[in-house]
């Protein structure tokens, strides 16, 4: 009961919408999924496998997240709209962890033993982010939206594009932990790199063009020849 509390405060203090733990305990399909997993993984680590298998299976249909009974989490997670959510067999996710909706955390071929990933405490896991592999997500770490990561993430670090490309951020904690569309895009600032690169030998050499801004989605002008 001590996890499903947590799990229950960690909905109030992610979810703006949220008004009671009455309702959440009621209409929340990313808590309810994680309550009934937690009955399947009592019953699958008593040896009674084909009755967890026969819960992950109902709670699936339920609630569209798919969590294998085996898989560790730690009280106070939160799957925030759930649908398409889907946790491998070795997959451990630690206390305070923010996972939306479309999140996989996944294995890699058909490897044996280990082969999930491992997400430490005050993780935020965007939507449509998938996770692949025997692989370990530092604490409060961020993923972004979309993102695909196959290597270790350090702690405190931000992860986007595909493949996942760390973003650091002086191995500071991130403001605004439940925020996943304020996070940085490298592709964009190499871009906007190469563009003032371009602008400075255009400055040189005294030639005028029109630039494209990709941030702000205008032509500048500038001198003509």
């Amino acid at each position: 009961m001590g996890k499903i509390r947590q799990d229950l405060q960690a909905a109030m203090d992610k979810d703006p919408a949220a008004r009671s733990k009455l309702e959440i305990f009621f209409t929340y399909g990313g808590f309810r999924a994680l309550y009934r997993h937690r009955r399947a993984h009592w019953f699958y680590k008593h040896n009674m496998k084909f009755i967890a298998k026969a819960i992950a299976a109902r709670t699936r249909r339920l609630t569209g997240v798919d969590i294998h009974p085996a898989a560790e989490i730690a009280g106070g997670v939160f799957i925030d709209h759930g649908v398409g959510v889907v946790i491998g067999e070795t997959a451990v996710i630690g206390s305070n962890v923010l996972i939306y909706q479309g999140v996989t955390l996944g294995g890699t071929g058909k490897e044996t033993g280990k082969r999930h990933p491992t997400i430490e405490d005050g993780v935020m896991i965007s939507a449509g982010a998938k996770v692949l592999g025997p692989i370990t997500i530092g604490a409060h770490s961020k993923i972004g939206a979309g993102s695909v990561v196959l290597k270790n993430v350090p702690p405190h670090c931000t992860v986007v594009g595909v493949p996942g490309r760390i973003v650091r951020q002086n191995q500071m904690r991130v403001e605004d932990e439940q925020d996943q569309l304020k996070l940085p895009d490298p592709v964009l600032e190499e871009f906007a790199r190469m563009r003032d690169r371009l602008d400075a030998l255009e400055a040189k050499n005294d030639i005028g063009i029109k630039s494209y801004c990709i941030a702000d989605n205008e032509i500048i002008d500038s001198k003509e020849d």
